[in-house]
């Protein structure tokens, strides 16, 4: 294995485990008695709004009992509520309550706080650096045209 390559991994492992970290601590920021999956859940509603829970559950790649009881218990919590949805009345909407989105506003913060102290002094070239490149290396891989060869 090229020595750069094991170098890599090394880093992209300690990255990831910097970021579930951060996860853990921003999902005790959003709701200490919650799940870190309900921040993810919380923070795909502040993203993207209301929505049927099946499809939060999709999107969240979590299964639709485990999501139904998350939301029932944030709605339980003051962060989300229901509503039918306006086309036929018959199917439901989650969405953020106030609350639920200024816990979500919080827990942001406190990631975007933690981002800043890393970086803070970096030369902006290096910050661009490093941007474009971690773009780079999460771009979904092409498949190579094997038809030339």
């Amino acid at each position: 294995m090229n020595p750069a390559t094991r170098q890599l991994g090394l880093e992209i492992n300690a990255l990831l485990g910097a970021s579930r970290a951060l996860t853990e601590r921003s999902a005790a920021a959003f709701h200490e008695d919650l799940r870190p999956a309900a921040f993810h859940i919380a923070r795909w509603l502040y993203a993207y709004g209301p929505a049927k829970p099946s499809d939060v559950a999709e999107a969240v790649a979590m299964d639709r009992s485990s999501t139904s009881a998350l939301l029932k218990r944030m709605a339980s919590l003051d962060l989300t509520q229901s509503s039918r949805t306006p086309e036929d009345g018959r199917s439901m909407l989650v969405s953020l309550t106030p609350t639920g989105r200024s816990q979500v506003e919080r827990a942001l913060a406190l990631r975007q706080g933690e981002l800043e102290q890393r970086v803070e002094g970096w030369p902006e070239a290096d910050l661009a650096a490093l941007v474009s490149l971690l773009h780079r290396f999460n771009r979904p891989q092409q498949p190579s045209d094997d038809s030339n060869t």
